[in-house]
């Protein structure tokens, strides 16, 4: 069996359009996403799903797949089932690769595939890090609880979990905004429906949750997302990208 990658891109997001082409360090934003898609080991193929010509031949440009999907999606979810429908029937595990991580490394999207091949109870698997120390007031930056077991209790903007004075420091884990689906499972998410919690945060994952579905959370160390959200964001990437590199 196999696990597919899949970059959801669309032109026109209402906070930044055209953002999958936006420059970072002289290339499209969406080539330096699939570059670090094709360096995880557990992924047999990498697409981009998209329903712009635009983006789409920016793709081609750089040898990148793509699949050509419906401009009418709600959600980066409904994208990414439309696509999987067309994959080969031994794919098994459907990742979505979030378009606005230029700086996603392989071990990450493995880390994730990883979570979910371990835990063949349920439904998906997403990732962690420790929280960076100027996450917690920022919305952009989403923050989860975890249980014993690594599972998300809740996602939120907003900072989780409070701190009570005198209670000990608690661990703040930032949610990167991946998921590996099992494949049948893709198709039941899409069509459950929206979510009080879902709606008032923003976040999709949290219509899983409150429909009953547990989601695996990969810890991981030496890695930090830095995603881009808003155009002042890709000041912050170049940054990064010039500090790994150096």
């Amino acid at each position: 069996m196999a696990a597919v990658g899949i970059i959801p891109a669309r032109w026109a997001a209402s906070r930044f359009p055209g953002k999958p082409l936006t420059p970072i360090a002289g290339r499209p934003m969406i080539a330096h996403v699939v570059d670090g898609a094709r360096s995880a080991r557990s992924l047999s193929k990498v697409f981009v799903a998209t329903d712009d010509e635009r983006i789409a031949a920016a793709c081609r440009d750089f040898g990148a797949s793509c699949l050509m999907t419906s401009p009418a999606h709600p959600t980066g979810s409904d994208r990414l089932a439309e696509a999987a429908r067309s994959l080969p029937s031994d794919v098994d595990i459907v990742v979505n690769i979030q378009g606005d991580e230029p700086l996603i490394a392989g071990g990450v999207i493995d880390a994730a595939v990883a979570a979910l091949r371990g835990a063949p109870e349920l439904s998906m698997s997403s990732v962690v890090h420790a929280a960076d120390a100027n996450a917690a007031d920022d919305p952009n930056r989403v923050k989860v609880v975890l249980d014993r077991e690594d599972n998300a209790l809740y996602f939120s903007r907003a900072a989780i979990p409070a701190h009570r004075e005198g209670a000990p420091e608690p661990a703040r884990w930032q949610h990167v905004g991946l998921y590996a689906y099992r494949r049948e499972f893709l198709e039941t998410y899409v069509k459950l429906p929206p979510t009080p919690a879902e709606r008032s945060e923003a976040l999709e994952q949290l219509r899983a949750l409150e429909h009953g579905y547990a989601i695996r959370c990969a810890v991981i160390d030496g890695w930090r997302s830095v995603p881009v959200d808003t155009p002042e964001d890709v000041a912050r990437v170049e940054a990064a990208l010039a500090e790994r590199r150096g």
